[in-house]
């Protein structure tokens, strides 16, 4: 089954380039405390890369300006983390090249590492792992294009959709109700931004399409301001989720701390119009590589809702920078 939850690292190749927590790490033991003090460890420096053989960069395309592009917009945000292209190679497919880049921390805290990717002929496209993923100098602009156009639920903070980030969120996922804390600090955080929320209830969660199509006649019925104050609620009460009569109860207690009749949206979510919201939400997500909750798309760079909230906000200032929207 798709665990569609906040996983700090999945594949090790696509937590490197679709995430912002991708690090090298080693199990410690705790040794028997020694007779004597231990020798002072030695200062931490930065990892030395070994030379690239110009032998093995026999691909047109990508070039290494290109892949170190694509490198800075992805991994920018963090002035610790550095990197080499090491091999651009052909493979036995036309168009399609092996990437190995390796990574490491100019602190020397953390072991380097070898990575790679497959860049596909079209140029905006690679395999990491198991993912298709974004590729180029803008790999977001695409997904940007696509949540400006089709990202229409409800919002807070600025009309325009310059700045958007965009929540997809499950009201049954425990992941999803952590992130509410962060969402918080962004709101706070971005004032310019357009913060909006879109439903993607999963299969596994039997009471959150409902509640999506609870949420979608809150905002309907109520607008913004309303579907916000009934979110937090059902999230505070998420554990009523897990039967229907539960559900019942917590959505309906929702809707009149939102200030709505709950018999008015109860018959609002049971009609075609709430279902093909929900449906239409879910797919803007499948169609732009959302695979699972909570995630943010900050102009269309996909990011962890519930990362550590100073990562996060990092990574939204940076993006913000990328896009020309600070001064």
């Amino acid at each position: 089954m798709i665990r569609m939850s906040y996983r700090v690292a999945s594949l090790a190749a696509l937590v490197v380039f679709s995430s912002p927590f991708f690090q090298a790490s080693a199990q410690q033991n705790v040794p028997p405390a020694p007779a004597a003090a231990p020798a002072a460890p030695a200062p931490a420096a930065p990892p030395v890369f070994p030379k690239p053989d110009p032998a093995n960069f026999t691909a047109v395309s990508p070039t290494k300006d290109m892949v170190n592009a694509f490198l800075s917009t992805s991994w920018g945000y963090d002035d610790t983390r550095m990197w080499q292209v090491q091999e651009i190679l052909k493979t036995a497919v036309d168009g399609v090249s092996k990437v190995v880049v390796y990574v490491g921390d100019k602190t020397g805290k953390q072991k380097p590492a070898a990575i790679q990717f497959f860049a596909l002929p079209d140029g905006k496209h690679i395999i990491a792992g198991d993912e298709v993923l974004p590729f180029g100098e803008h790999p977001y602009s695409e997904y940007r294009s696509q949540i400006q156009e089709k990202a229409d639920g409800p919002y807070r903070g600025a009309a325009t959709k310059d700045f958007e980030i965009v929540e997809f969120a499950d009201f049954q996922c425990p992941h999803c109700k952590e992130a509410q804390a962060n969402m918080e600090k962004l709101a706070t955080d971005f004032p310019k931004a357009r913060i909006v929320f879109q439903n993607y209830p999963l299969p596994q969660h039997p009471e959150a399409g409902t509640a999506a199509a609870y949420g979608v006649c809150v905002a309907k019925q109520g607008g913004s301001s309303a579907f916000f104050t009934f979110a937090s609620a059902v999230f505070d009460g998420q554990d009523g989720l897990a039967t229907a009569d539960g559900a019942t109860l917590t959505l309906n207690s929702a809707v009149t701390k939102a200030g709505l009749d709950p018999a008015k949206i109860a018959a609002c979510s049971k009609t075609p119009e709430a279902t093909t919201a929900v449906e239409a939400s879910v797919k803007l997500a499948k169609d732009i590589n959302v695979n699972q909750t909570p995630t943010l798309l900050v102009n269309g760079r996909q990011v962890p809702a519930n990362a550590p909230y100073e990562t996060l906000k990092q990574i939204i200032e940076y993006q913000e920078k990328l896009d020309g929207l600070t001064k």
